[in-house]
């Protein structure tokens, strides 16, 4: 098993790095503007040099791996999708910038970034990050990978690239394609959606919560909403959010004050994070880098939509089959998973799910539209009757225990 050194830019919280270091391998150099995002990496990375603005970094020091989970607010739908010359994501090219010299370059770059990036703006962000790989002279291979392949109940779709001067990084990637075992039928199951949606989308989700994010149609981060069992409609406690991205309870702690009352930054951060199992599985693949690759390809001819899965050098690409499921472990099914009550829809929140969703044109899941009324009517009564404290009341009544 081979420890490799590693550099995290864009490090937000940490998500790239504590999977590689589950892995084996150590963080020399982390990266993040983000000054929230920073407390968490000092406190949780107290041996690793911090630095906070990528366009400042000269040069980076000699390492085996440079991985850049580089904003994505300029390629994802919930975004502005300006593209990946927008000013966020345009940052990648500072990556390159710090790569670029043969001298200290590493072996291993690790890019990771939205699903979306494969068709914004006619596949021409995937096309200049390819191109630019090819400049450097990097061989390179991605694959759509879902967090719920490894166990975690949450349906979060990432590009996971990894690029080599030197090495083949198509067997780490590539290999490997487990048969999904995700749940289609909602009977009896938590089951989650974007209680900030309703007119075009809902973001439903069988047994999982859909991907969390750091924002949301109503511009500030929120989190989705989950349908339990029994009826309620909550939203989970933001230390079951970090435990849904792979991290411990608390890690996102150090970036507030008073981490009982301050979640909004948290949910941010959570949103923005990696999936810390994601960045582990590529840390142990790099650890046993001894594969040879025999996949099934074919060369992809320019202006062809970017497939789920390929590999290039040169300036050539070719695309193959695989599927996001790398592997399939143990599944958490998402009711056993929560770990602290859910926190109940406000009387607005379910007032404004219900208004757009019964505007659309959508078709919702079997009963829910009723289960939002009936909470809905609920709160309602309960803010007639409860007096000054009623909001409050009327949610307590509507918590319950997961164990």
């Amino acid at each position: 098993m081979t420890s490799l050194t590693t550099v995290g830019l864009f490090a937000g919280i940490g998500g790239i790095e504590l999977g590689l270091e589950r892995a084996g391998h150590r963080t020399e150099l982390l990266c993040e503007v983000d000054l929230p995002a920073q407390r968490v990496l000092t406190t949780r990375f107290p041996g690793a040099q911090l630095a906070t603005d990528v366009r400042k970094l000269k040069s980076l020091p000699k390492v085996d791996l440079v991985a850049a989970g580089f904003p994505c607010q300029d390629l994802s739908q919930a975004g502005a999708t300006a593209g990946i010359t927008g000013s966020r994501s345009g940052l990648v090219d500072e990556v390159f910038r710090l790569v670029a010299s043969p001298r200290r370059a590493p072996t291993w770059l690790l890019i990771e970034n939205v699903s979306f990036m494969l068709h914004l703006d006619g596949g021409r962000a995937m096309a200049h990050l390819t191109d630019r790989l090819s400049d450097l002279g990097f061989a390179w291979a991605y694959r759509i990978v879902d967090t719920r392949a490894f166990g975690l109940p949450q349906r979060r779709q990432r590009v996971i690239m990894l690029a080599s001067r030197t090495e083949d990084p198509r067997p780490l990637v590539l290999l490997g394609d487990a048969a999904s075992n995700e749940q289609v039928r909602a009977d009896g199951r938590a089951n989650g959606f974007y209680w900030t949606e309703g007119l075009k989308g809902l973001g439903w989700a069988v047994d999982a919560v859909p991907t969390l994010k750091g924002g949301s149609t109503i511009g500030i981060p929120s989190a989705p909403a989950i349908w339990l069992p029994g009826g309620e409609i909550g939203t989970p406690d933001i230390r079951d959010a970090e435990r849904l991205q792979g991290f411990d309870a608390d890690w996102t702690a150090p970036s507030v004050d008073d981490p009982l009352r301050r979640n909004g930054p948290r949910w941010k951060l959570v949103g923005n994070a990696v999936s810390v199992p994601v960045a582990e599985w590529v840390g142990r693949r790099l650890a046993d880098a001894n594969k040879a690759y025999a996949g099934e390809d074919e060369l992809l001819q320019p202006g062809q939509p970017w497939p789920k899965a390929a590999w290039g050098r040169d300036y050539k690409a070719h695309g193959l089959r695989v599927g996001p499921w790398p592997e399939q472990d143990l599944y958490q099914h998402l009711s056993e998973f929560l770990g602290n009550p859910v926190r109940p829809l406000s009387e607005r929140a379910l007032s404004g799910f219900l208004a757009r969703a019964t505007r659309s044109s959508l078709r919702f899941p079997e009963g829910l539209l009723d289960q939002v009324r009936r909470q809905l009517d609920l709160q309602r009564v309960a803010a007639k009757t409860a007096g000054p404290n009623a909001k409050a009341a009327a949610q307590l009544r509507l918590s319950i225990p997961l164990g």
